[in-house]
């Protein structure tokens, strides 16, 4: 089993529901759920859309890594993401942060999740159920949130 990372995000529709519901696939797509963030109310970017509401989970899998994307695709879909404006309004938003403690450098997969350390509404969650030292990376996600700072964040609800 590999212990994984995974971002959660919406803000179309009932945002609330969209992640639990998600929360729920995730687990039904093989993925063992040992740790749950609150769920945190963010500003969209752009800036032109509705706010976002974000969580972060750990689980363990037997998935390896490109079967956990093509999961995370498939849950999105499920829930109405399709294609289109990248950074654009959405139901449904999964992102891979971390895979074990594997460093993956493929076309469609890059782990650990680029720019982790920039944003804030994934740092927020992520310290809260994450709170050791963050895979491949080192440093903890609250040393991290600490540089970038709390702006435009708030606590929304439990996941």
């Amino acid at each position: 089993m590999t212990v994984v990372v995974v971002a959660l995000g919406s803000n179309l529709g009932d945002r609330l529901g969209n992640l639990r519901a998600a929360l729920g696939l995730l687990q039904e797509q093989g993925v063992a759920i040992t740790a749950r963030s609150s769920v945190w109310q963010t500003a969209p970017v752009p800036a032109a859309q509705p706010p976002f509401l974000n969580a972060v989970v750990v689980g363990e899998t037997s998935l390896p890594a490109l079967e956990l994307l093509r999961a995370l695709k498939a849950i999105e879909h499920k829930l109405g993401r399709r294609p289109e404006r990248r950074w654009g309004p959405r139901p449904a938003d999964l992102d891979l942060l971390f895979y074990g403690d594997e460093k993956i450098e493929l076309p469609d997969l890059k782990v650990p999740h680029e720019r982790i350390n920039e944003r804030n509404f994934v740092l927020a969650p992520l310290a809260e159920a994450l709170p050791g030292p963050m895979p491949v990376l080192g440093g903890t996600a609250t040393e991290a949130l600490a540089k970038v700072g709390l702006e435009g964040l708030a606590r929304f609800a439990a996941l």
